[in-house]
């Protein structure tokens, strides 16, 4: 139990971190408010459709950086100070403490503190975390998403079938049942924000994805 208040000190500074809305700022810096263009949010997609590519590729930089970060340093902290680190190793019963700084950090940007608890949809942020995490579930999220955005141009829906497949990553990895249950968490909450979209898809209506000088010759 030793780490239990540890991990949640590095879930609060994730949280807080993580709910940092640079796609927001991004935007505003070329005199968009992107809260209220395309699709309203402030994830990459909806910046690289209002203001452009380099504007996208920034925003996913950062947002994936600030989820990298987050459970980068966590994982050095308890490696670092704890002599139970060792045990936080996949598939041992600590494992649990950095999915939850991992859920942290998805959870701060889609309910950013900072913007009256809205935010992205968590899909740049989960992946850089996953990189800081464990590497092997970012591959697989990222490898999910392309199998299903890339033929469709739909970033929604390789979006939203990557959230399903965090929890599944998790455990083909070895991870304890109690450190897959943020993981569901994180899954349920990314398709979740993703519900508008999934209503969309359904009726055909979604937009496929184009930057923002590409707009007027795409449907």
């Amino acid at each position: 139990m030793r780490l239990v208040i540890p991990t949640l000190i590095a879930c609060a500074i994730a949280y807080f971190v993580c709910g940092i809305p640079f796609g927001m700022l991004i935007a505003r810096s070329q005199g968009v408010d992107v809260r209220h263009t395309g699709s309203g949010n402030i994830g990459a997609t909806n910046v690289g459709r209002s203001v452009g590519a380099w504007a996208a590729g920034l925003t996913l930089l950062l947002d994936a950086g600030k989820g990298w970060l987050c459970t980068g340093l966590a994982t050095w902290a308890f490696s670092s100070f704890f002599a139970e680190a060792k045990a936080l190793a996949p598939g041992q019963p600590f494992d649990w403490a950095l999915t939850c700084v991992y859920a942290a950090c998805v959870l701060g940007h889609v309910f950013s503190p900072y913007l009256g608890f809205h935010g992205g949809k968590g899909i740049s942020v989960g992946f850089g975390a996953a990189l800081g995490l464990d590497p092997r579930i970012a591959f697989g999220l990222l490898a999910v998403f392309l199998v299903f955005a890339l033929p469709t141009r739909f970033v929604s829906l390789g979006s939203s079938c990557a959230a399903v497949s965090l929890p599944i990553w998790t455990a083909v990895f070895g991870y304890t049942p109690i450190a897959v249950l943020p993981m569901v968490i994180v899954a349920a909450c990314v398709v979740w924000a993703h519900r508008e979209n999934i209503r969309k898809l359904a009726h055909h209506e979604e937009k496929r994805f184009s930057f923002h000088h590409d707009e007027g010759k795409s449907k």
